[in-house]
């Protein structure tokens, strides 16, 4: 978080400069009004159009329908995850994060995965080292395959687009190739150098 401040402060200082040098302090100052102004416009349509599609999303959760997705991902799960037993309830986690995130539904996948990685710890014999399956995970979770991109698909409305549902077909093509990538490297990577291996060795 401070590292972000300094990030900010920076650019902030390095502007205010080099308006001074240029001599153009008015326009600084009348660009940051307007950037402000900008930003609030936008956050003002984005909360609309994101309500929208949260809220058909939260539909369909209620409905049942991320755990029907979250079982039909779990026998993909138990073939990409040998070492967890079938019947360990990280399954059941990883099943619902992976089915959430598919969704959309990003606020409901944050604590299931959490929730993953706490279960697949109590298999893991040596705590300080992150086991192959969580891993994997991981890679999973951040390339993650998404069929509703609510948060793009927002701002594509807010900036006029007037077909912003366009891009769902090319962010699922573009997820479904990121998560098979994630997962080649993952297993490939695992065989390289697999958990727990001494440092002198990899």
């Amino acid at each position: 978080m401070r590292r972000m401040a300094l990030v900010w402060l920076l650019l902030f200082v390095l502007a205010f400069v080099a308006a001074a040098v240029d001599g153009r302090m008015e326009g600084l100052s009348q660009g940051a009004l307007e950037g402000a102004e900008n930003a609030i416009r936008l956050a003002l349509s984005l909360a609309g159009i994101l309500a929208l599609w949260m809220g058909l999303m939260r539909v369909a959760d209620e409905a049942g329908l991320t755990r029907k997705l979250a079982a039909l991902l779990r026998p993909v799960l138990v073939r990409l995850f040998p070492e967890v037993p079938r019947d360990h309830a990280a399954l059941d986690s990883m099943s619902l994060n992976l089915a959430a995130n598919i969704l959309g539904l990003g606020n409901a996948a944050t604590p299931l995965g959490l929730r993953a990685m706490e279960q697949l710890q109590t298999l893991n014999p040596n705590p300080r080292v992150a086991t192959d399956a969580m891993v994997l995970f991981l890679a999973i979770n951040t390339s993650s395959v998404q069929i509703v991109p609510a948060t793009v698909i927002a701002l594509r409305a807010a900036s006029g687009s007037e077909a912003p549902t366009d891009v769902i077909g090319p962010t699922l093509l573009a997820t479904a190739v990121s998560t098979a990538v994630g997962i080649a490297a993952a297993k490939l990577l695992a065989r390289v150098w697999p958990a727990g291996a001494p440092t002198e060795e990899r």
